[in-house]
């Protein structure tokens, strides 16, 4: 009887534990967090340029393909990741905690430049 109680805790203790690591055809966390950086920086290029709204649509779609090709992804696997990621805060949290550190310290480095 002891033997199928502790057999059913470690069960429930396995089962209740979770994995860092994504389902297939998922983008894991730091592969995310890296595409994620390049599309805020092209998003902040693109708003900056003196040109239409349609323009920096059209631009913006190109930055953002090169963006994926340049990551070895497709379009609907960053999309398929987003929705995944999107479903658990925490993990999205994680992943934009991410993306601000690198930001800033992309930011601290052109200072530095300058």
């Amino acid at each position: 009887m002891i033997y199928r109680i502790i057999s059913f805790l470690f069960l429930v203790l396995g089962l209740s534990c979770t994995s860092n690591s994504s389902p297939q055809g998922v983008l894991d966390e730091s592969l995310m967090s890296s595409i994620l950086v390049d599309i805020q920086l092209a998003e902040g290029k693109v708003s900056s340029l003196p040109i239409s709204y349609d323009s920096s649509q059209v631009l913006y779609s190109l930055l953002e393909k090169d963006i994926f090709s340049k990551h070895g992804v497709t379009d609907s696997t960053f999309i398929e990741s987003m929705e995944y990621y999107l479903e658990s805060a925490e993990k999205m949290d994680r992943i934009y905690s991410r993306v601000i550190d690198s930001l800033v310290v992309l930011e601290s480095k052109s200072n530095k430049k300058e």
